[in-house]
């Protein structure tokens, strides 16, 4: 059996049904087996990290390893954002690479490259992969493949890359299946989960913490029974924000840099603090973690090392999520737990005095009310995927996400150009239903090609290009340390204008510069006759709107401009 047969019928046999790449010598003899040997829906991008990102956006909603191909050197070289994306929000991938023939591969000989393109992407991809390997002998093809698998979802999920030299690709084999023994639960012990259940029941001010790790374990129908059973209120990081519906009672908001004030307000004065799927990185935390000291932490983490780094002093519960929530459920057996009415009251009064569309003030259309409106008319979006930038904050600070609706964005990597190229392997995996696409104009024109994609494959895709004719986010940066010097946002920046440029591929297009027009305008993406089609909205953004509330560097995460100053440089 040819290698490469062999490769697309194992992803095949583990009910991969699309895979994303973009063509070059060094990968046709899997294209080719691709279409001969399997029914996987080849889609062909127009650059290698769209690939990639594609790619994860299909693994965020299956559940399965996203799979990308690229050639050697530029194209393997051009995936690493993709994988560094897929490695920081712990998204299953599995990326192949062409690599030339063994006989052109430099070795150890002292030499820059011998083959054409030939490039080390195995060392180049190891920092950000859970594996990184070459494939030196054919015979090895099997047992790598089920292991790479296997190790993408297994534990932290994540991306593995096998780098596939071609003559190896055109071998012949063998093929065998190896059955890998199956990962053992460690159980929590037993004090740690009786001491939790105590401390719920005395807590006055309780609150969980929901992070990408919900979704990623799996483990989103037992988060929904805790936090019924618990009756604790529910903050959530960015990429948890779809853990837990707009409308559910106990949901409190996003927390984080550009959090909700009430939510940071209320992540402030808990008492108890149960962190699920969650690094309280500095996004989430601000500088200044001396806030939660004197209140008792408990975070659940699979892996041991994630726990107690910037946030001291936290009760390790090192667990699957999974595993967390079975022994929670066998201890509370007949247990009844209080519904907070007074901390709830609390915090929904705090919602009431900040009111996330009173942050702003802007000429012409306030995003935020912009975003309530575009969700409570977007009920058949599968998902939201966000950019990177204002309009991403804008969007978790306000989107109303229902039961069901996904959030996906790029988290810990924070690559901008993410979301249109997800949006193509969501809206694939959610057989080509609709999905709304959140960009910027900076983040639009980095992956703008795949325009043509979404076209070529006739994706129903919502395209919302917030566009403040800037690089907002980091123009608002340099208000606070640059005395408005705009170099490289406002002042030697440009964006064209994207309703021709949607129209120049195909797609339908809109522009609205006020707030009266945004009714009319998202009830237009939502017609019988456009429901199934692509289609493009260009909200015009007045170009000095800022992004707030936003936590004021080196205070405390209940400080948060405009009314507090940051007291240091700090990073975006």
């Amino acid at each position: 059996m040819k290698v490469s047969d062999f490769i697309v019928e194992f992803l095949e046999s583990k009910g991969i049904s699309s895979v994303f790449e973009l063509s070059g010598g060094m990968i046709t003899h899997i294209l080719d087996s691709f279409n001969q040997k399997t029914a996987i829906n080849v889609v062909t991008m127009h650059h290698e990290q769209a690939a990639a990102f594609a790619a994860e956006g299909f693994a965020r909603i299956t559940g399965l390893p996203g799979v990308a191909l690229a050639t050697s050197g530029p194209g393997a070289t051009n995936l690493l954002t993709g994988i560094g994306s897929c490695y920081f929000d712990s998204t299953p991938a599995l990326f192949i690479t062409g690599q030339v023939n063994r006989h052109e591969l430099k070795e150890d000989r002292d030499i820059r490259q011998l083959g054409f393109q030939e490039t080390d992407i195995v060392s180049m991809a190891k920092p950000i992969t859970k594996m990184a390997i070459q494939i030196k002998d054919p015979n090895d093809i099997p047992k790598i493949m089920e292991e790479a698998f296997q190790l993408a979802l297994n534990g932290r999920p994540g991306p593995v890359l096998i780098d596939i030299p071609m003559d190896i690709q055109r071998a012949h084999i063998k093929p065998y299946q190896e059955v890998l023994a199956s990962l053992k639960k460690v159980k929590i012990e037993t004090s740690i989960i009786d001491e939790l259940i105590q401390d719920i029941k005395t807590a006055k001010k309780p609150l969980i913490l929901a992070g990408r790790g919900i979704k990623a374990g799996k483990t989103q129908e037992d988060f929904n029974q805790f936090v019924e059973t618990t009756k604790i209120p529910v903050i959530t990081t960015l990429l948890g924000l779809d853990t837990i519906s707009y409308s559910h009672q106990q949901r409190v908001g996003f927390i984080g840099s550009y959090g909700n004030r009430w939510a940071n307000i209320a992540f402030g004065e808990c008492d108890l603090l149960i962190v699920l799927g969650a690094r309280l990185d500095i996004r989430q935390t601000g500088a200044d973690t001396t806030f939660i000291a004197n209140r008792k932490i408990y975070h659940i983490d699979c892996e041991f090392a994630e726990i107690n780094n910037r946030v001291k002093g936290c009760k390790a519960v090192v667990s699957e999520l999974n595993q967390f929530f079975v022994q929670f459920n066998d201890a509370i057996l007949g247990t009844i737990f209080n519904f907070p009415y007074d901390w709830i009251t609390y915090i929904n009064e705090l919602k009431e005095k900040w009111l996330d569309v009173n942050e702003l003030n802007p000429v012409g259309i306030n995003p935020n009310v912009f975003m309530h409106k575009l969700s409570r008319k977007s009920n058949l979006a599968k998902a939201y995927l966000a950019d990177v930038g204002s309009h991403q904050m804008w969007a978790a600070q306000s989107l109303e996400i229902t039961n069901g609706q996904y959030f996906l964005t790029s988290g810990g990597m924070g690559a901008m150009g993410f979301s249109l190229p997800a949006g193509i392997g969501a809206s694939i995996a959610f057989n080509k239903n609709p999905v709304v696409v959140l960009v910027g104009d900076g983040c639009m024109q980095i992956n703008i090609q795949e325009l043509q994609t979404i076209v070529r494959n006739n994706l129903p895709i919502k395209i919302i290009v917030l566009n403040n004719q800037s690089l907002g986010m980091i123009r608002q940066f340099q208000d606070s340390y640059f005395e408005s010097r705009y170099q490289s946002t406002y002042w030697g920046y440009s964006a064209p204008d994207f309703s021709k440029v949607a129209n120049g591929y195909g797609i339908e297009s809109k522009t609205i510069e006020n707030q009266n027009e945004i009714e009319n305008a998202i009830d237009w993406l939502w017609t019988e006759e456009n429901e199934k089609k692509p289609q493009l909205l260009q909200v015009m953004i007045h170009p000095q709107t800022n992004t707030y509330p936003k936590i004021a560097f080196g205070r405390p995460i209940t400080q948060m401009e405009p009314f507090a100053q940051p007291i240091e440089m700090e990073g975006t």
